[in-house]
This record gives structure tokens, sequence and C-alpha cells, in this order.
């Protein structure tokens, strides 16, 4: 059935195609499918037509209901694409001085050169995020420059700096300390040495180590990141700060391609070496400097390369082929070459035995010392205070100060009595003024060491002092009056058992021989002024009465006396300016009324501040006297509130309780009081020699140099550098206070004969130099030609070879010791002056504590470039991941929780 129906479909389908072929022609197929594809486009379009006129209509009417309007960005952007782009036009003026710019831009160049456009241009070619980028460096120099110029230079330069540089000596003398009472169980390493430093660093600086910046790559380059960052929210502008990828770029390039370069090298001590040697390079090199830099080093690498270097030269001149004279010339050189490669063996073959020589030591237990006489001590300034220490130590320093306050007696009476001789005459009469001066500075000697009152007494036959007695009382004093007194007073130093001959089996005459460099050599050499300098003063500040201080008023209970500063005025004197105050002085007795102006200036107040806080120590924590100002002091503000300050100094000094409290401080104030010319530096007799028991401050070891800095201590910056850094270089505050004030007194009167009252505007010369334009843009081109010589990114430079390196520390080494001069060595001694020296460069060895250094600096000159900016409390936040800290307040619980226990 269902083949009969297939059969029959195909029988009419077939009858069909033919009758439509035979009717229609051949192409009626290509004409039917025509007709189909015309009827289905048709539908098609008439659809499409259709369905979108309907979709806009409603798409139109939602647009009004519920959907956002379309943002405008998108077309701008589109349309700011299909613009051209445009050329950006960049002003290449930075700091106002075109000799800085050029090299500034030469740098923003190179910079961008070698650190951004080598890897840009394999992303894209369009130049604008480049110009972008050196336009936001320019934009930071600019404001950096601005800012420079507000700024006052001169306290960073001469305080700032050297306070920094101080301190930084003092952790690390500090950490030497500690590691050579280490050193009794175990040898310190340089890592023990840096890990000492920063717990040092931690107890001076209480809450701030710089030890993770210093000793970890990691955190050094945050921490340059963090501050890169923190500059370039101050300098940019909001828009561009805003813009991450520029602001990355910009940080990236300053921390990692400008400031860690530039702190690598300042901190290389390799590089610190060449540059020591390069700056002394006109001084000639020592031959004993460098045998001793031999024989006291403990550095076996040292040693070796000169060993090494000595051995080759030897084969060298064995080699040559000479006749004549030059063969002796070799011959000594050889024997010169032999004699070092001897030294360094036996150096290295004791160092590397552990047995090393105390060299004091050493002479104390068996060496045969050479003597030195008793008078010779006295005038020398090393010696003396050697033997002043030891006479603290027995007892007898009163011997000792008695003969040294006589001496100056001597010296200033001989002075008083050729001024009065000179004086009578010209016609002018003051004798009984001047032997009342004298005969009160007589008695006052007399008082302090001789009378039956006087703690501690200087022992002599009970006659001379009756003697004496009866002369004061009857008689005119002369220079000679003490001379009998004194001379058994120096043969009692002289044989007494316990005085000098038991100094002579004391290590503190080796001590002394070592700072005399007398060691090795017997022969005494004397101080270069040793021609009789006398030591004026009292030790313990009792004789308060100055020959020129005393006068003649009653120190009576109804006397009394009230003084205020009225006016200032500015003067000048053959082209120096100078403040001046106008006292108004008061004085009020029983029968009579006085009144009268005196003029003074500030440093007669310092002066007269400095006499009787020496005199009476109770003052100084009393009376505060306001602090100088070298550099823009003519200000009138700045003079109105001295003005205030000095009056509240007066008011204080005059209180009734004050004067009572000290009845002889009254001598002092009348002088200073007194309507006549303030004579400055004549006090000099009570202040030469410091008192038995030296001040001590609160634990001035454990803070910054610069806190102990005080009014006591003459606003000389000169002065305050070249005391500050003798204090730390030479350890003198452990020293005998009286050798420290004689260093001050030769630096006074060194600078003011070399410089006189011109030197602090010679250093406001200096720095305004130093900050000059010209300065600044000749460090800009030795940076660029450091970085980019010839135009070209320098090649890291290789590690110089080990032995080098270690031949370039002793070269440097060598260099310092040989220009010190002589001088020093007489002021200080030469085993102080060579261990103050070593120590320096010592410092100077180690990468990280450089590195530490270098930020200090770093952070104090942002500090002062920005002082409205809180950067001391960043610096203390960037650095407080530090375990040091952390290890050093879990030290301060423990050690404050059994005392808060106990409350």
């Amino acid at each position: 059935m269902l083949t009969e129906t297939s059969l029959s479909i195909w029988g009419w389908g077939s009858l069909g195609i033919v009758l439509s072929l035979i009717t229609f022609g051949p192409f009626v197929i290509f004409y039917l499918a025509f007709y189909i594809l015309c009827f289905v486009g048709g539908g098609f379009v008439v659809t499409l037509l259709f369905g979108k006129t309907n979709s806009e209509k409603y798409l139109e009417q939602c647009e009004h209901s519920f959907l956002p309007p379309t943002s405008t960005g998108i077309p701008k952007c589109l349309e700011e694409m299909k613009r051209e782009a445009r050329t950006i036009k960049i002003d290449r003026r930075l700091t106002g001085a075109n000799i800085i710019d050029e090299p500034l831009q030469q740098v923003i160049q190179f910079s961008l050169r070698d650190y951004v456009q080598y890897w840009y241009y394999t992303l894209s070619d369009d130049e604008s995020f480049l110009l972008e980028i050196r336009q936001t460096l320019q934009n930071a120099l600019i404001q950096f420059a601005t800012r420079s110029k507000e700024i006052d230079w001169q306290p960073y330069f001469t305080t700032r700096i050297v306070d920094d540089f101080g301190t930084h000596l003092r952790v690390f003398r500090k950490a030497q300390q500690k590691i050579t009472e280490k050193d009794d169980q175990a040898k310190g390493t340089a890592e023990d040495l840096v890990d000492t430093f920063f717990e040092v660093e931690v107890e001076m600086e209480k809450d701030v180590c710089r030890d993770l910046v210093c000793t970890s790559p990691k955190d050094e380059e945050g921490f340059l990141r963090d501050l890169c960052e923190v500059l370039l929210y101050l300098l940019l502008p909001p828009g561009d700060f805003q813009n991450k990828i520029m602001r990355y770029f910009v940080r990236e390039i300053l921390a990692r391609g400008v400031l860690l370069p530039l702190i690598n090298q300042l901190s290389d001590p390799d590089y610190i070496n060449q540059y020591i040697i390069w700056m002394i390079r006109d001084s000639n090199c020592n031959y004993e400097a460098f045998m001793n830099i031999i024989k006291l080093s403990d550095n076996i690498g040292e040693l070796e390369a000169v060993r090494d270097k000595a051995v080759e030269e030897l084969q060298y001149l064995r080699s040559l082929d000479t006749v004549g004279d030059d063969i002796n010339t070799i011959k000594n050189q050889i024997n010169s070459l032999l004699f070092v490669k001897k030294v360094c063996d036996s150096r290295i073959q004791r160092l590397q035995s552990g047995k090393e020589i105390n060299t004091v030591k050493l002479a104390a237990n068996f060496g045969k010392l050479c003597t030195v006489p008793l008078d010779s001590i006295l005038v020398d300034n090393v010696a003396l205070q050697f033997f002043m220490d030891y006479m603290q130590q027995t007892g007898g320093q009163a011997h000792l100060f008695f003969w040294m306050t006589v001496e100056g007696y001597r010296v200033t009476a001989q002075q008083q009595l050729e001024v009065l001789l000179s004086r009578q005459k010209d016609g002018k009469h003051q004798t009984n003024q001047t032997k009342g001066l004298l005969r009160a500075a007589a008695v006052g000697i007399y008082e302090q060491y001789l009378s039956e009152k006087a703690s501690p007494r200087v022992t002599v036959d009970d006659y001379l002092v009756a003697k004496l007695a009866d002369t004061l009382n009857h008689e005119d004093p002369t220079p000679e009056i003490f001379d009998d007194i004194q001379r058994k007073v120096y043969e009692l130093m002289l044989r007494d058992e316990r005085f000098y001959p038991s100094f002579r089996q004391n290590a503190l005459y080796v001590r002394m021989l070592a700072e005399l460099d007398m060691l090795k050599d017997p022969s005494f050499r004397g101080s270069d002024d040793g021609d009789g300098e006398s030591f004026n003063g009292s030790p313990t500040g009792s004789i308060n009465l100055s020959l020129d201080d005393l006068s003649n008023v009653s120190s009576d209970d109804s006397v009394q006396l009230h003084a205020y500063i009225s006016d200032t005025g500015v003067c000048n004197d053959h082209g120096k300016t100078y403040a001046l105050y106008a006292i108004t002085v008061h004085r009020r007795g029983l029968n009579s009324e006085e009144m009268w102006k005196t003029y003074r200036r500030y440093s007669d107040f310092h002066d007269f501040h400095m006499r009787i806080t020496e005199q009476f120590e109770n003052l100084s924590s009393i009376l505060k006297l306001p602090g100088k100002k070298t550099f823009n002091n003519m200000d009138r503000d700045f003079l109105e509130k001295r003005k205030k300050d000095l009056n509240a100094y007066l008011q204080l000094l005059l209180t009734p309780e004050m004067m009572k409290a000290s009845p002889a401080l009254a001598h002092y104030v009348y002088d200073f009081l007194e309507n006549k010319a303030y004579s400055k530096g004549k006090g000099d007799f009570a202040r030469k020699v410091p008192p038995l028991i030296p001040k001590t401050d609160s634990d001035p070891e454990h803070c910054r140099v610069s806190a102990q800095l005080d009014d006591t201590v003459d606003d000389n910056i000169p002065l305050r550098v070249m005391l500050l850094l003798m204090d730390e270089v030479f350890d003198l505050k452990e020293r005998n206070q009286w050798l420290r004030r004689n260093i001050k007194n030769l630096l006074q009167q060194l600078i003011r004969a070399t410089y006189g009252d011109t030197i602090n505007r010679k250093i406001v010369d200096h720095v305004d130099w130093m900050t000059s334009p010209e300065q600044v843009a000749d460090l800009v081109k030795r940076f660029r030609d450091a970085f980019w010589p010839n135009g070209i990114l320098a090649e890291t430079v290789p590690c110089r070879d080990k032995a080098i390196r270690m031949r370039t520390r002793v070269a440097g080494k060598t260099k310092l010791l040989s220009i010190m001069p002589d001088e020093l060595k007489h002021i200080i001694g030469a085993e102080t002056t060579r261990k103050g020296i070593l120590r320096v460069f010592e410092m100077f060895q180690h990468n990280q504590l450089n590195r530490r250094m270098v930020y200090v600096f770093l952070e104090g000159f942002l500090e002062t470039l920005f002082p409205q900016y809180k950067f001391r409390e960043l610096f203390n936040k960037l650095h407080s991941r530090s375990k040091q800290i952390q290890k050093y307040k879990q030290k301060l619980q423990t050690t404050q929780a059994p005392s808060l226990q106990k409350r």
C-alpha cells in the first residue's frame, strides 16, 4: 500500500514538472526562486521598518521615565582622541638663576632618558607622558628652590650639623667603651660594634633608632619611598600629586635613581678614605706617623696589605740592575722595606696569638721610666693635670692649689703695681685703692689655705704662718709676701713620700709619660709656652674678691639697691655695631639717696654672669641669663624682648634674699652697676683654676651634645664649634676640668688673635658664599658629572681590591696624624691626640654607621627647610618599627617596676 502511494506521488510530481517545462520553458525554475526571495525579503523589510519606529518611540518614553542621563565624559574623551596632539610648552626656569637652571635641566633630561625613556618607547611613541613627568619634576624643584631662599641657613651650618656630628661621635665613643668592657670575655667584632652603637643611640635619643634604615636594604628603600612621597606632597600641586601613576614614577626616580646611589657613595668607607687623602693631599706623609699606625693597628687586613706591598716593592728593587751611587740608595730602601715587613709580621703574629700588649701597663711594670722634674710638671699643661689628679686622690690638693694660687697672685700683683706706678707718673693717685685690693686678695689666700678655719689646711711651720699674719696686719702686701711659704710647700710636695715620690710610682705618671710621648724618649720636652706660664686663680672659688672686682662699698643691710633697664639703643663704633642698655640705678642709705645711669652691653652682662656663677656655684641653678643670638641681633623686637629678660634677671639678682644668701656678691653687683666703664676679662685671677669638685650635670653622657651648650660658654661660634668637637674627639669631659678650662682660654686667645671680633661676620659671609648661586651651581655640576660623565650614565664602579682598600686606610690614618700640630699634642697630650684622631677615623670605617650619619644630616636639613611641618614626629614614626626601641622600652619597664612596687 505504501509502495503504491509513493509511486503515485513521484508520478504526479514528474508529470507536473514536465508540463511546467513544456508550458513555461526551461527558465521556470529561476523565476520561481526569484518570486519566493522577493516575497520573503519584502516581508522582512516591512517588519524592520515598523519595529524600528515603534522601538524609538518606546525608548524615548523610557528615557524620560527611569534611565539616568548619558555621561558626557565619553563623548568628550572621543572628541579629545580625534584631535591632533597638542605641543606642551615647558618653562625651563627653575630657581631664577640661569647658572643653576642649566645644569639642573641637564640632570632632569639625563634622568628621564636613562630611567624612563629606555623602556617607555617600547610601549608608546607619545611624548606627552614624558613631558608631563618633566613638568612635574620642574614644579617640585621650583617649590624647593623657593623654599630654600626663605630659610636662614646659618644656624644649620654653624650649629645643627656640628651638634649632629658631635652626638654621632659621642654614641660611637660610648659604643667602643661598651665593646672594650665586653672584650674581657670575648673579642668584639664589627657586627657587635654596630649593634652596640644602635643600642647606645636608643639610650641617647630615647624614641629614635635608625638601625633598620641603616642595616636593611629593604627597609631603607621603603623609608626613602615614604620620605619622597611626603616631599612630593609638599612640593607638587594637588592635581599632579593626585595622579598616582605620575607620582609613583617621580617617587621611584628620586628614591632609587637619585637619593639611594648618593647615600651609597657618601657612606662608603673607601670613598671617605680617598676623600680624606684628597683633602690633605698637600701634606707629606710622615715616616714616624706611618710606623706609629703600623704598630698601633689592630686590623690584620691592614697589616697584611702593607706587608704584601712591601714584599712586592722588595722584589722589584732586587730585580734592578744598578751601579754607582744608586746602589746605596736602593740598599737603604730595601732595608727600610725589610724593617716595615718585620714590624708587620710581628704585629700580625701578636694579634693572631691574642697576646696584645698594653704599652702603658708594660712600662709601668717593667720599663725604666724617665724622670720628669717637679718644676717641669708644674709649668706643663699636660703633666700638671695628671699631677693634679694624683694630688686629689691622696688628699694633697690644697698644697698644689696653694702653690698655683700664689703664682697667680704674684703675677697679678706685679701687674697691678706696674699699672699703679705708671698712673702715679701721669699724676693719677689710686694708691690706697690698689693696696686695699692687694690686701684683700692676700687675706683671702691666707684664710683659704693657712688659717685655722681653712679646710683643707696647708701644713707648714707655724712660725711662717704667724710671720705672714703679722705682715698682713702691719705692712702693705707685696708680690713676694707668700714666697717663703710657697717654697716650703714646694719642698714638701717634692720630698714627702705621699706626693711627688709616690706619683712617680703611680700609673698616672706612666700615662703622663705616654701623653708627653716620653715612654721611649727620655729627654723631657716641655711645652712651647713653658717659659714660666703661671696659673691664676682659686681652686675652690672662695677667693671671691678679684683684684679689680673688689670695691670699697659697704655691704651694710641698711643700704638698698634698685636697678632697671630704662632704655635700649644701637651704637656704631668704628664700623662695629652693638646694642647698648641704659640701666637706671637707685641707691638708698640711712641718710642719703643716690641715682645714676650706667650703660652696659650684653657682653658685659655675660661676663658678669660668668664671674658670679663661677664664684657662687649656687647661683648657676637660680640665675639664668638670656641666651645670645649671634645673627640678626639688632632687630628692634628682639632688643625689646632681651631688655625685658635682662630686667627680670636684674630684679631676681637684687632681691634681699639673694644678697643675704651670698654677702660677698654685693661687691660684684656694685662694681657692675657703678657709673664707669665695665672692665671685662680682669677676673682671671679668681677664675683660672676650677673648683676642687667639678660641677656635674645630670648624666650628660646620655644626652645630645647641644644639651650641654649653655651660657657658661662664650657665644662665639668658632669657640663653640672647636670646644664641642674637641670635647668629643679627645674625650676632654672625662679629663681634669682644669685642662679643659685652659684649652678654652687658649682657643679664645687663638681665635681673637687670628680673627679679632670679625670672626662671626666671616662665618656669615662664608655661609652666604656656600649657599650662593655659584656654589650651588658648582655642586649640581659635580653631581651631574659624577653620575653622568660626558653625558653618559656612569657604570657601577667595581669594588676595589681589598688590599688596595686596606692600604688606603693606612694612608688616610697616616695623613691625619701627620697634619696634627705639635702644639695640640703639648696642650692635651700626644697619646690623647693619637687616640682621638684614630677614633674619628675608625668611626668612618663602618658603612652602617656612615649611613646613620647621612640620614641624620638629611633629617636635620628637612627639619630646617620645612620648620612649619612636624618632620620630627614623622621621622619618629618612620623609625618606630626598630626592635631596639622595643627592647629599650621593655628594659625601662623592667627597671621601673621595682620602684613602682615599693611606692
